[in-house]
């Protein structure tokens, strides 16, 4: 089993800096790539109510329990509700489900997955009016909804708390508000995209920062194309300045974008449902990137342009208060 490092979340719990992200995976392959990733020394796995893989997960990861391989606490769970469930009274309904669908007693850390709401209909998760746009919910309260995910700590379902694709504004009105502060924020983050006012932001309220597509979402143009959306996906991978520090290191350009955000000391939870790419990517611990090369790879930044995620699939969405962007 590979090693890890852990990152420290206010608490004491210990939250390992490179995970297993899910998102875009279901059924088969996801079986076979989450039992793959526990074999190579994952222990931190991203998952959300929306993916619909919970339960593929938690089947995995019974087995592992049941069979002796793992105990419930060598992982670090994490999931997240979903827009259809931003309002109070629907939070615990979600995290039951998805504790039921990963077969554990509790997450370690629970997140909200966006900061507007969708319309709570049963059997749709991203509900569309007549006319085609999703079907939002103005009235999203993030103060309320937040003390709802503080009772579940209090319970003992989730362990600790956080958001995920929030703003500056929006996280300062829960710290304003809350009782037990959000532990992490989870964002899109890579070489080209790398949120520094936000990232510094959190760092000043102790707040741990987990990467999304920290490899620039080489995968996200089929989820846009189920939307109608085409893009130019950015080549970060292929970038000269990436390829010539791998080559320097004798690493690939993904261990070096992993390792760039690890020494920035942000979390990372790369995607992958192949054998190797799974394996090279949490082999990153034995070696260090210079000061010269983290410098050199700051300086690929490109700032709000970059951003690949901004939801805009969600025709509409741009109308709600809370779109954060």
């Amino acid at each position: 089993m590979v090693a890890n490092i852990f990152v420290d979340l206010p608490g004491g719990l210990k939250m390992p800096a490179l995970g297993y992200g899910t998102w875009q995976s279901t059924d088969k392959e996801l079986e076979d790539a989450v039992e793959l990733a526990l074999q190579a020394g994952y222990r931190h796995i991203d998952t959300a109510y929306v993916y619909e893989n919970e339960k593929v997960i938690g089947k995995v990861i019974s087995r592992w329990i049941s069979q002796g391989k793992l105990k419930r606490e060598d992982l670090f769970l994490v999931t997240k509700l979903p827009g259809s469930g931003n309002r109070p009274e629907a939070v615990k309904k979600f995290l039951k489900r998805s504790l039921e669908n990963l077969q554990v007693d509790y997450i370690d850390l629970y997140l909200i997955h966006v900061p507007f709401g969708f319309k709570d209909i049963e059997g749709d998760l991203h509900p569309v009016t007549p006319e085609g746009e999703i079907d939002i919910d103005v009235a999203t309260n993030h103060v309320g909804i937040w003390k709802e995910m503080e009772r579940n700590v209090e319970s003992g379902w989730v362990k600790s708390i956080g958001v995920s694709n929030f703003n500056i504004k929006q996280i300062q009105r829960i710290l304003n508000n809350a009782r037990i502060r959000p532990v992490s924020l989870q964002i899109e983050l890579h070489a080209y995209f790398q949120q520094k006012e936000l990232v510094k932001f959190c760092k000043d309220n102790n707040i741990v920062v987990t990467c999304y597509s920290p490899l620039g979402a080489p995968g996200l143009g089929k989820f846009l194309e189920q939307f109608g959306q085409q893009i130019d996906m950015p080549d970060i991978l292929g970038n000269t300045v990436v390829t010539d520090i791998a080559k320097k290191y004798n690493k690939t350009p993904a261990q070096v974008l992993l390792r760039h955000c690890l020494q920035k000391g942000l979390v990372a939870i790369p995607k992958s449902v192949t054998p190797k790419r799974i394996h090279e990517n949490i082999d990153i611990f034995d070696f260090k990137l210079n000061d010269q090369d983290m410098e050199k790879l700051n300086g690929l930044d490109q700032g709000p342009a970059a951003r690949i995620l901004d939801f805009s699939a969600f025709k509409g969405i741009k109308k709600h208060p809370e779109y954060p962007f």
